[in-house]
């Protein structure tokens, strides 16, 4: 027989998702919010909650909140355009001497900052932003939940962005 908290979220989880969806605009990402939030909402000590599906709906809100928020500062940080370049040196066997003339110093500087971060983050950053991997994908790949996810490569973004001096 299922606790009265996992009877709660059962039975409201269609109108957390629902919700969920019109803060970060996609059912999908949606559902895996909702699930990310019952994890946390399941590992609370409800002994101080008061309003269960008030704190399930805060913990829903909150998380969406800062998966959009990390997306939108991702975006600002470095674009997928920023990268070209460099992921079209990575797939060519020899990049063209106006490339490596042009690019030398700011790929030294690149290859440095990636060899700073920790491997987990550096994995997130190189599969999301030169291997085109979803965030979900990632997720799954690094047995972590998608807004972590997230927040890897836009820290990862964040530090790179720093240390070429695009700020």
């Amino acid at each position: 027989m299922p606790s009265d908290s996992t009877a709660l979220f059962i039975e409201h989880r269609r109108s957390l998702v629902e919700y969920a969806a019109t803060i970060v605009g996609s059912r999908t990402q949606a559902e895996d919010l909702v699930q990310e939030a019952w994890l946390r909402f399941d590992r609370a000590d409800r002994r101080l909650v008061k309003e269960p599906l008030a704190y399930l709906y805060r913990i829903v809100r909150n998380l969406a909140l800062d998966g959009h928020r990390t997306i939108v500062r991702d975006s600002r940080i470095i674009s997928s355009a920023d990268f070209d370049d460099i992921s079209a040196m990575a797939g060519a066997a020899t990049p063209s001497p106006e490339f490596v003339a042009l690019y030398k110093d700011e790929l030294r500087t690149l290859r440095e900052a990636l060899a700073e971060l920790p491997l987990r983050t550096r994995v997130a950053f190189s599969m999301h932003r030169l291997g085109g991997y979803k965030l979900r994908e990632i997720a799954g790949h690094l047995d972590i939940s998608v807004t972590l996810a997230q927040t890897l490569v836009a820290d990862a973004a964040e530090h790179c962005r720093r240390r070429l001096g695009w700020r």
